[in-house]
């Protein structure tokens, strides 16, 4: 046997260079990403996006053009796209463990940005103003984005894992879509009601089609990918080899 290898911890700790070992499994991984896309996401959600802005269209008393989005339509159901991948292969309480370390994430991110805004600027520095234009802790939309996330990530994963109880293995496709479809709906809710003034929606009109174009969005997002988090899911469990042993028990 290794002679480093097989030193006690408790038995001349000087006398070797000591390390903690590092997890295999994907799970760190997976997390790490989950977590940069939301404090990417609640930066850029910052900005206010119309598609088709100069058209005024309406069916009924929906209002379908412009479309009003934010500068995290693009990125935002990447973060569920994960949450699933963690749902179905780790169970809630893995999950949980990550929206809570996420959760902490935005908040050390905001509280890094409010700090380097606050720090004195040096005399050949001109981009102050760019720069709290772009990360200037705006206390609603911090709110906003940690209220909707908590709430959405948390209620996609349980439904995920409720489903899952009943139905094992098979149907991930329905664990999916309706996961996604409670968590997207309520995230999207709660997020635009406290952040749709913060990025200039003032009208109902304009804040229903904000919600309404939000949910169906990211809802389709995450189906049009499902293909991927299908192949994630299955090149993960297959490799996870807790997650055999659990399957074999």
């Amino acid at each position: 046997m290794n002679h480093v290898t097989a030193q006690n911890s408790d038995d001349k700790p000087d006398s070797v260079a000591q390390f903690a070992h590092v997890s295999r499994g994907y799970y760190p991984t997976i997390v790490a990403l989950f977590t940069a896309t939301l404090i990417i996401s609640n930066v850029t959600a910052s900005k206010g996006v119309a598609f088709f802005g100069g058209s005024d269209v309406f069916l009924g008393p929906f209002q379908v053009l412009p479309i009003n989005t934010d500068g995290a339509f693009f990125l935002f159901p990447l973060a569920y796209i994960l949450g699933d991948v963690l749902s179905e292969v780790y169970g809630f309480k893995a999950t949980r463990r990550a929206i809570y370390l996420g959760f902490g994430s935005i908040i050390l991110a905001a509280l890094c940005f409010w700090i380097a805004i606050e720090l004195p600027s040096a005399s050949f520095y001109e981009n102050q103003d760019s720069l709290e234009a772009v990360v200037g802790v705006v206390p609603r939309l911090v709110l906003a984005g940690l209220a909707g996330y908590v709430v959405g990530q948390l209620l996609n994963s349980l439904v995920l894992v409720a489903i899952k109880e009943r139905t094992k293995e098979k149907h991930l496709w329905a664990r999916l879509i309706g996961s996604t479809i409670v968590g997207e709906f309520f995230d999207t809710l709660i997020f635009c009601s406290i952040a749709a003034g913060v990025i200039g929606i003032t009208t109902w009109e304009d804040f229903i089609n904000y919600v309404i174009v939000g949910f169906i969005w990211k809802t389709l997002a995450e189906i049009l990918v499902m293909p991927i988090t299908y192949w994630v899911i299955a090149y993960i469990k297959k490799r996870e080899p807790s997650y055999r042993e659990s399957v074999a028990v």
